[in-house]
């Protein structure tokens, strides 16, 4: 993962914990309308991806577990991992891309509630990905994928026949090959070919602003019939919505260009859900409050994004950063591009190794200015704020500053389930702190079961916990005994 270059090591200073009172007291436990919902505190645990399903993509005990985890901290809500919309091979990742589907999630929905007593809503996050690769073998991709042109031609001998060609091209250095080959040819051999939304030569491609939005509202609609609480559309980070709200999305069908025609479809893939799950369901969306790469979309423009979300009728937005394929660091042969490697992926889960603004709250400043931009166009739809957040002090301030109205933490959640149960009793001096060392997205860059530093070897020899394939990590935090029934 790239690394700022001042390396400057920070550890976490939580400050004070509140007791009982001043929790009760505060922004943090007070309700927050989300859509036609109440949640009884503003604290939320957004998206994370722990690789759990199974490679079809069904919920699997480990799943139950790692949820119904969660929800023993009774957050205000539990968005569920990010779920592909299309019924196609995507790994342990879950999926909702037909009806097959429903019944697992049902139980998902039923565990929540359950083991939350009915205090922690439930979203569940629709995603859609493009087709990526792994970096071929040089050679392969010269006697293979690669199509000879006049313009490769022109760097050898004339009249060398195509196959001598791809002979001297699997042969050439890299400063050789950025001379002779187009970028886009270049960044298929020394990255793995990857899709993207302005391939319009492809029809699949072309189509996506026909496919997307019926593919979206089938999955919401299953979502509904599930028993969750709403969805949310990821139209964030490396992914195919938030790829047409870039700027460098220069589609020329009405879809790209002008930040209208790069909202159009996002808008349009809202509206269709909105017409298959009605009022009675909540409809959010996650997008970047900045790309973080050279051209991307910037806190100023992520701000007029917001207003025309909202103005679309989108009941919250939560704003993330960075995590793009944009500047993402090359993978080894035979290994596929992860978006959260370069500098974009550093803004999106930065490290306790960071610069001089360090790595907490780094996308505050971004989120504030989306959210006052919604203000003064007269939006009061709730805005969620991410990243680096991990204390009472900093989640109260993010409130009673107007940066968000509802706080976020993904890692410190992972870290410790039961941290918001905690703060609320007075017990947050039991909070285990995360250390933001980034353990857990190692991990995800190899999609391995996602687990936490602090608590995946602890008591691995309590009887009925779930554990990894070699019986080394524990799959969920241990229990916090004061908590039950709490």
């Amino acid at each position: 993962m790239w690394r700022p270059a001042e390396r400057i090591k920070y550890q976490p200073q939580p400050g004070s914990w509140p007791s009982p009172e001043a929790a009760e007291r505060s922004l943090l436990f007070s309700p927050v309308s989300v859509g036609f919902l109440s949640l009884s505190q503003r604290t939320w645990v957004p998206a994370m991806v722990p690789w759990r399903a199974t490679e079809d993509g069904e919920v699997t005990p480990d799943v139950l577990d790692w949820y119904g985890r969660f929800a023993k901290g009774k957050p205000g809500a539990i968005v569920v991992e990010a779920t592909g919309i299309r019924d196609v091979p995507s790994g342990p990742l879950l999926r909702i891309g037909h009806d097959r589907y429903i019944d697992g999630l049902k139980r998902l929905v039923e565990v929540v509630r359950e083991a939350s007593n009915g205090e922690t809503r439930l979203f569940i996050q629709l995603i859609d990905f493009l087709r990526i690769n792994r970096r071929p073998q040089p050679d392969k991709y010269f006697s293979t994928h690669i199509k000879i042109t006049d313009s490769h031609r022109s760097h050898f001998e004339t009249g060398e026949p195509d196959d001598k060609i791809r002979m001297q091209l699997a042969a050439e250095t890299d400063e050789r090959l950025k001379e002779i080959l187009t970028a886009r040819e270049y960044s298929d051999y020394s990255m793995g070919y990857r899709e993207r939304v302005t391939d319009t030569h492809l029809e699949h491609i072309r189509d996506l602003p026909k496919t997307l939005p019926s593919l979206f509202s089938a999955a919401a609609m299953r979502a509904k019939e599930a028993g969750f609480d709403g969805v949310e559309l990821h139209y964030a980070h490396a992914y195919t919505m938030a790829s047409f709200l870039s700027p460098r999305n220069r589609r020329d069908d009405g879809y790209g260009g002008s930040l209208a025609d790069r909202v159009r479809l996002p808008i349009e893939v809202y509206q269709r859900v909105r017409e298959v799950v009605g009022r009675d369901f909540v409809i959010g969306c996650r997008f970047l409050a900045n790309e973080c790469i050279d051209d991307g979309l910037t806190p100023d423009e992520a701000a007029q994004v917001g207003v025309s979300l909202a103005e679309a009728g989108m009941d919250y937005l939560s704003l993330s950063r960075g995590g793009k394929f944009e500047d993402a660091k090359q993978p080894k042969v035979g290994a596929a591009a992860y978006p959260y490697t370069g500098r974009s992926g550093y803004e999106c889960m930065p490290q306790y190794i960071s610069d001089e603004r360090g790595p907490f709250g780094r996308n505050l400043r971004a989120t504030a200015l989306v959210r006052q931009r919604l203000r003064k166009s007269g939006s009061e739809i709730p805005i969620v704020a991410a990243g680096g957040i991990y204390s009472f002090e900093q989640a109260e301030a993010v409130l009673q500053n107007s940066e968000a109205d509802v706080v976020a933490s993904a890692r410190q959640s992972l870290a410790d389930p039961d941290w918001f149960l905690k703060m609320r009793l007075g017990e947050g001096e039991q909070v285990r702190l995360c250390l933001f060392t980034n353990y857990c997205e190692a991990l995800d860059t190899r999609h391995k079961q996602v687990t936490c530093e602090l608590w995946d070897r602890e008591q691995l020899d309590e009887p009925g916990i779930s554990k990894s394939v070699d019986g080394r990590r524990r799959l969920v935090p241990p229990e916090w005994p004061a908590g039950v029934g709490k």
